[in-house]
């Protein structure tokens, strides 16, 4: 291209360049390139030009040479396809006809905040210093999967996607692809809207995700998919909201997971998957309870802090591993969420929650939560195991409240001991008997194993006779529920 072909608006744009000056086309400070589409010649570059330039215009002597334009309509397409760039670009605040490509280019730094763009094609894209985005209207997809970001990727307040578009299915094109990246330092996302899939699976991110005041917006499909996505310190969502599966599935996070005041919407599906992952704390507190099914099976978190009301009708916690459970509330009130898991009766899940309590040193929430897994297992036997369960349960509540077999002992000798001392029985041999003492006779019915010689030498009669057949079989009930309850929890421990 000569220079004589440049229009007065590309001519500024092409003599700044040596010095690395900016050329600022607004006519308000404000103004960014969402109204770019009208505007006139005195402000239109085309993308020929500014490849001409980033590739073979020499710098001035001691000078840095960079492009640096804002509010500039670029037509055409800005291809740097496979290209090698030296220099810093940065078109803020510009309206692009075409989609730019940067397909596997090497670049300094690409600054686009407050653009307009029908997309952005970056794969493979390798970046020194940032890539910035923030802010920006992109209506078309962005992929950047293969990326090499030394420092961060900046996508804050940006708006990705079209709203009017099709369903994102599980097969549906993503309108954010960050698959198998390398980020050097963080991915700030701070308040931006996805319209459509986002997906992230297998990419490495030096510092932290945050996600924080984000909407990831796919309505029946895929949300976010972050399969094995390896995070050197949190992935934070504050006030996140979801439409559609936001899945971690074999993430990687020693940090936070922070999900507070977040809203995860997929009613027809599962809103929320984070199988097989390591992390540190998980953070879901202040949040709504979540519309759809949410999957942590066989992950380990250090901590879990999930309010009760948090959990869905229906869950999926199969070899969920976690240390620390918050907030620290009664076992009764974390129970029924154990009802929900969606392949039934978990023993795991139960030991797992008695483990946590007495990590946390309270022993009865513990004993509560084994208890009430008994009570679970029970429904699952056929039905005379069920009754000896229910006997066990009623008596000594399986070996966790022994005070109750003491109640019930206690109950039936005073039954025993006020009929008896009513109504005496009769001597079996006059004169050869000890003296009669109703508490003890009582005691020797109830348990033959202990003997004060009441019993062999009185003999009742009538229904006195029936009371001592009901104690002596009780009393041996109450001594084995006793024993067996008392050997399990021994057992346990």
């Amino acid at each position: 291209m000569e220079i004589n072909d440049l229009t007065p608006a590309e001519r500024r744009v092409w003599d700044a360049f040596p010095r690395g000056e900016r050329v600022d086309f607004r006519e308000d400070p404000d103004e960014t390139g969402a109204t770019g589409e009208t505007w006139g010649p005195e402000r239109t570059v085309r993308a020929e030009v500014l490849t001409a330039l980033v590739l073979s215009r020499p710098s001035a002597a001691g000078q840095v040479p960079g492009l640096h334009v804002r509010g500039a309509r670029i037509t055409g397409k800005l291809d740097l396809n496979y290209a090698v760039v030296e220099h810093a670009i940065r078109l803020r605040a510009c309206w692009f006809e075409r989609r730019p490509n940067i397909y596997a280019a090497q670049l300094r730094s690409l600054t686009l905040n407050d653009s307009t763009l029908p997309g952005l094609t970056g794969a493979g894209v390798r970046v020194d210093v940032a890539l910035r985005l923030s802010c920006c209207r992109i209506t078309g997809p962005v992929r950047l999967a293969g990326a090499r970001i030394a420092g961060g990727l900046f996508l804050r307040k940006a708006v990705i996607g079209n709203p009017d578009g099709p369903d994102a299915g599980e097969e549906a094109e993503p309108a954010l692809e960050v698959n198998h990246a390398d980020i050097g330092t963080d991915i700030i996302a701070m308040d931006l809207t996805v319209h459509g899939q986002t997906r992230m699976n297998g990419t490495t991110v030096a510092g932290q995700v945050n996600l924080n005041d984000s909407r990831l917006l796919a309505p029946g499909g895929i949300a976010l998919h972050a399969e094995n996505l390896a995070v050197g310190t949190d992935l934070r969502g504050h006030r996140l909201e979801v439409q559609g599966l936001f899945n971690l599935t074999g993430s990687r996070i020693p940090g936070q997971l922070y999900l507070g005041h977040a809203a995860f919407i997929n009613p027809d599906g599962v809103a929320l998957r984070a199988s097989s992952c390591v992390v540190g704390e998980v953070w879901l507190s202040s949040c709504d309870t979540i519309q759809g099914v949410v999957s942590l099976r066989r992950s380990q978190f250090d901590l879990l802090h999930m309010p009760p009301g948090t959990w869905p009708e229906q869950i999926r916690i199969d070899g969920l591993t976690y240390r620390t459970l918050a907030p620290h509330l009664p076992a009764e009130e974390r129970l029924p969420a154990l009802e929900r898991e969606e392949s039934g009766y978990l023993p795991y899940a139960y030991e797992q929650l008695a483990a946590a309590y007495r990590t946390a040193g309270d022993e009865a929430a513990a004993r509560t939560v084994q208890l009430a897994k008994l009570r679970r297992h029970r429904r699952t036997l056929p039905r005379p195991a069920r009754f000896w369960g229910l006997l066990q349960d009623a008596t000594v509540g399986y070996g966790f409240r022994p005070l109750r077999a003491a109640g019930w002992l206690l109950a039936l000798l005073l039954i025993g001991s006020l009929a008896y001392g009513i109504h005496p029985p009769r001597e079996l041999k006059a004169g050869e008997a000890p003296e009669f003492n109703p508490v003890f006779y009582t005691i020797d019915l109830m348990l033959p194993i202990i003997g004060f010689g009441q019993e062999q030498a009185f003999a009742p009669a009538g229904w006195y006779q029936w009371l001592s057949y009901l104690l002596i079989v009780t009393g041996w009930v109450l001594a084995t529920t006793t024993l067996a309850g008392v050997s399990r929890s021994l057992q346990r421990q």
